[in-house]
């Protein structure tokens, strides 16, 4: 017969769940504390790529497929879109940022301001 002082072993199982509980705090922490420099890096990826982007598209009139393997190493997660009508490219990457750029006349592709990006949504 047990002691009602003597405790039972936990099981295995247990562990387990506090190690990734523990696991799954600190890399929230961490993308807590690196997410200005995430969404900064994403920005400047979008705006980049979206004037390159662009540019392939509007002004070498070449087709969005083939412009979508000019991208640069790093910006494999940046989607493209275009809007022949307005001569509009967009990049995205989800839920972090998102960019435009036009075709304007003789200056190229200009990319758009923030206030611009909103009013073309």
């Amino acid at each position: 017969m047990t002691s009602p002082n003597t405790r039972r072993a936990r099981p295995w199982w247990h562990w387990l769940l506090i190690a990734l509980a523990l696991l799954i705090a600190l890399a929230a922490a961490l993308l807590a504390y690196n997410w200005t420099h995430l969404t900064s890096q994403a920005q400047l990826g979008v705006r980049y790529t979206a004037r390159v982007a662009c540019s392939c598209r509007f002004v070498e009139n070449r087709s969005l497929a083939s412009c979508e393997r000019d991208k640069e190493p790093g910006t494999e997660m940046v989607t493209l879109r275009d809007d022949p009508a307005t001569g509009r490219l967009f990049a995205s990457i989800p839920f972090l940022a998102e960019a435009a750029a036009e075709k304007r006349g003789d200056f190229g592709c200009v990319l758009l301001t923030p206030a611009e990006l909103a009013a073309a949504d």
